[in-house]
């Protein structure tokens, strides 16, 4: 048996008579293969390409799959989620439907703090519980890696229960999930309007516990009038490289407080949000090598007007990511899908700009580029099988789900 195991491990298993956008960073647009083939072994991919180049070896005893002339791009990457929530906040979309102000809503006793005290509220169990069916959701569309982040606890056991949470949905499903520390994401009702205590609290006590626990995979931060300058963030993102943590931003999202620019200087993974960002900010992010992750749901749900500068992006050279932001209050949105065709809608992102922003530039917002995000020898076998006759079709299509197959790790 210890043998016969063995050997399996070590089988090739082809997929064959496809078609392949690679999205390999050295190809030209999607990558595009026609007649091609992938193999695996070990769950990583050992060949990607034309199905005539492939080295006779990968033939011989491997476990062949026909895909019938399928398209297989590289297994979908949500990269900016707030999958842990508890509840909903229906009742506030309700009350503007109404014409209710943010304020009012806020004074209501909505917001982010209403979100905070339900999830306080809630159990580690019973948030695994409600997040499930919002993962199945992006695993039944070909997701095969999600970010997931915290910041509805505010304090340490709550962060640490949020944070607990999303690592459980990876041992729940077969999907990698990748965890951000936002405790600098709203002011806490205890902390009495103090930003600053509260700051030193989140970088210097509450930070470091989860990292050494080993919860956090990234730093996250909500720099806004609304929520923390960019001084104040600085300070937690001085804590994240203490404690070596790659950072991350909510930035320039309803103004300009030149979060772009703050989140170069720190060399973060990506910048999200962006709609307010200048051109000093496009090109300080061009030369950090900072991801711009572009959030349309959020920017559709609150009824936003001023639109992401994908032209500088596009001009000095700014990676973009595409994510569907999923949160209970500004865009309770659970398909990657869709929210590649408002990226291309309502901000003019092209088919091969959308599909690299959920695959190849999604990865490298997590820093795993690496590991996933293209169809490449070396790379995980992440893999999405599409029943289309062009990629095209996965952009054009609302509701509507062609996912044929979904392979994670080869599998």
């Amino acid at each position: 048996m210890a043998a016969e195991s063995k050997s399996r491990a070590g089988e090739v298993r082809l997929w064959r008579n496809a078609r392949l956008a690679t999205m390999a960073d050295s190809s030209a647009g999607s990558g595009v293969v026609e007649h091609g083939a992938i193999a695996v072994r070990n769950g990583r991919i050992v060949y990607a390409g034309p199905e005539a180049d492939m080295p006779a070896a990968l033939r011989e005893n491997a476990e062949a799959i026909d895909c019938e002339g399928r398209w297989i791009t590289p297994g979908l990457i949500d990269c900016h989620t707030h999958l842990v929530h508890a509840g909903n906040r229906a009742n506030e979309f309700e009350m503007r439907l109404a014409g209710a102000t943010y304020e009012e809503v806020a004074k209501a006793g909505g917001g982010i703090v209403s979100s905070v005290k339900a999830l306080r509220a809630t159990s580690e169990d019973e948030l695994v519980a409600q997040s499930l069916p919002r993962l199945d959701a992006l695993i039944a569309e070909g997701v095969t890696t999600v970010e997931i982040k915290s910041g509805y606890g505010l304090d340490l056991e709550n962060e640490r229960k949020s944070l607990r949470a999303a690592r459980r949905l990876g041992g729940e499903r077969p999907v990698t999930v990748r965890t951000t520390f936002l405790g600098a994401h709203a002011l806490p009702p205890e902390a009495k309007g103090d930003k600053d205590a509260f700051i030193d609290l989140v970088a210097n006590e509450i930070l470091p516990a989860i990292a050494a626990e080993g919860l956090a995979d990234a730093v996250d931060g909500f720099c806004e009038g609304i929520a923390f300058w960019p001084e104040q963030i600085a300070r937690v993102f001085d804590a994240a490289k203490a404690a070596g943590l790659p950072v991350k931003l909510h930035a320039d999202q309803l103004s300009n407080l030149h979060g772009a620019e703050l989140a170069a200087r720190y060399g973060a993974l990506s910048a999200d949000h962006l709609e307010y960002t200048d051109e000093a900010g496009a090109v300080a992010m061009a030369k950090a090598g900072t991801v711009a992750t572009i959030l349309p749901g959020a920017y559709y749900f609150i009824r936003e007007t001023k639109k992401p500068p994908i032209a500088l992006f596009r001009q000095h050279g700014v990676g973009m990511a595409v994510a569907t932001d999923n949160n209970p209050g500004t865009s309770p949105l659970t398909s990657l899908l869709l929210t590649m065709n408002m990226a291309a809608t309502l901000f003019g992102l092209t088919v091969d700009e959308c599909l690299a922003g959920v695959t190849r530039e999604a990865a490298r917002a997590l820093g795993l580029l690496g590991q996933t995000g293209t169809l490449e020898a070396g790379k995980s076998a992440d893999l999405a099988i599409w029943d289309v006759e062009r990629p095209a079709e996965l952009v054009y299509r609302m509701g509507f789900n062609p996912l044929h197959a979904r392979i994670w790790r080869g599998q």
